[in-house]
């Protein structure tokens, strides 16, 4: 393995611990859960090191890996179900009146998964929707959509939460 990718992959890493380990956390919500995952992903990283085509791309290719593993840890632990589009037409009618008087991050708990992670990758991650549909490997279109139907989501609650306040 070329040692010039080591080195970049081990400094990356080094300097990205942190928000590596905020986005696993996002995704599993406890430390030690978040530990393993960023600690499983640096294993895989390092292990799929050859299939990192564009070391500019370094990001992106190892905060797939983080989503993929925290995915496979929450599936493991029984703890998500990835809700189909079909199911998110209907949830979304329903949320309207579930959430009342929340902030942000409830709000987002309460956001099917599928939309959760694109809003997490997008907003707090500050990344390109483009690599936004990369890392969860849908298609751009398909981001597109989430983004918008998370957002409106969302926009809904809180502007509920406006009325209440200031109502």
């Amino acid at each position: 393995m070329n040692s010039h990718i080591e080195q970049l992959f081990t400094n990356y890493v080094r300097d990205n611990k942190n928000q590596l380990y905020i986005l696993a956390y996002s995704y599993v919500k406890n430390e030690q859960d978040a530990l393993d995952v960023v600690q499983d992903s640096i294993q895989k990283g390092w292990t799929a090191l050859g299939t990192l085509e564009n070391q500019h791309q370094i990001k992106s290719w190892l905060y797939k890996i983080v989503v993929r593993t925290a995915i496979d840890f929450l599936r493991k632990m029984k703890r998500i179900q990835v809700t189909e589009d079909d199911t998110l037409i209907n949830l979304s009618e329903q949320q309207h009146d579930a959430y009342r008087n929340l902030d942000l991050e409830s709000a987002l708990e309460n956001l099917p998964f599928s939309l959760k992670q694109i809003i997490i990758l997008r907003f707090f991650e500050d990344l390109k929707l483009e690599d936004v549909a990369n890392i969860v490997d849908i298609p751009l279109s398909t981001a597109k959509s989430r983004l918008y139907k998370a957002l409106k989501l969302l926009k809904i609650d809180m502007e509920d939460e406006e009325k209440i306040h200031h109502g």
